[in-house]
């Protein structure tokens, strides 16, 4: 085979033994007929099952496939930076392990992609999941549009085209946490979209549960915004606000009205308000500080514990 590597494709596989050689095979019939030169890289997350031994298998029977086995769980978009950091190819196409990302619709993002954009992400219509995981994804995207001040699409996913331009210029980015959608917005670059098909999973449920999409979106957020920030200082503001309009009420009804109000009842209700206040406060830039830690510290992202190809 030649040296030069046109097409390189990574997925993430978390616990998806009975997925693996399907998604293999459908992938080399896909991608054959756009490259004579690609690689396969698949990087084992940790899963404790017999994804690895899966991945062997498959390393030995394909050439082309490389396999990347973490030392733990790293989770998704480590897991995915591994096989970033290990692709060689000119195009590079991150998908999903479970055949939802259908991999006959690669064709369709590399066409888009030859036609000048450093960055093809793939918008998933008529979504084959559940209504809670929409729901709960709906949510999820809202509420990191917000709290980012960034404009996250539902639709897209890890299914994504890059050139290697893209790939070298996210590469320089030393964010500890990694956010694929959120590195794509910072880098710049030509980017489209593109629609296609979306299946149901071939093999199980999902294991991106509703804990880990809750970590991923507060890991996101502290890493790229300081928008809770500024709305704790907001909501400071806001309760000196009415603190000063409630003691107005109060002196204005002493004086003018027979209500009279017990002062231990008025005090024991402002200092537990107030104290709940500050010690949220403290907590969301204890949560920054916390995240200012672990960066300084320059641990990597992840270990490889073996690699196969």
């Amino acid at each position: 085979m030649n040296s030069i590597i046109e097409l390189s494709i990574v997925s993430p596989v978390y616990k998806a033994e009975n997925s693996i050689d399907q998604l293999v095979e459908r992938i080399i019939a896909a991608v054959s007929k756009l490259s004579n030169h690609y690689e396969i890289i698949l990087v084992e997350d940790g899963g404790f099952d017999n994804s690895w031994k899966k991945i062997q298998e498959n390393c030995q029977k394909f050439p082309i496939v490389k396999g990347i086995k973490l030392s733990r769980n790293y989770g998704q978009q480590h897991a995915i930076q591994a096989g970033l950091d290990a692709a060689k190819g000119e195009y590079v196409i991150t998908m999903d392990c479970d055949l939802q990302d259908l991999p006959e619709e690669i064709e369709k993002l590399l066409t888009k992609a030859k036609e000048g954009y450093e960055i093809v992400v793939a918008s998933r219509k008529n979504r084959k999941d559940d209504l809670f995981k929409k729901l709960l994804s709906q949510l999820f995207y809202k509420t990191l549009s917000y709290l980012t001040e960034t404009k996250q699409d539902k639709t897209v996913a890890n299914f994504v085209v890059y050139h290697r331009k893209a790939i070298d210029a996210m590469a320089r980015l030393k964010d500890h946490n990694r956010y694929y959608p959120m590195l794509q917005q910072m880098i710049g670059f030509n980017y489209a979209k593109v629609e296609i098909n979306h299946a149901e999973r071939a093999d199980g449920k999902s294991s991106y549960s509703f804990s880990k999409r809750l970590r991923l979106a507060m890991d996101t957020i502290l890493t790229f915004s300081d928008k809770p920030l500024r709305l704790t200082v907001k909501f400071g503001v806001l309760l000196s606000f009415l603190s000063i309009c409630a003691a107005l009420t109060m002196v204005v009804l002493y004086f003018f009205s027979d209500v009279k109000s017990q002062g231990w009842a008025s005090l024991a209700l402002l200092i537990s308000f107030f104290s709940g206040a500050i010690i949220s406060v403290l907590g969301m830039v204890g949560l920054y500080v916390g995240r200012t830690f672990e960066s300084v510290k320059n641990r990597p992202t992840y270990i490889i514990q073996e690699k196969i190809n």
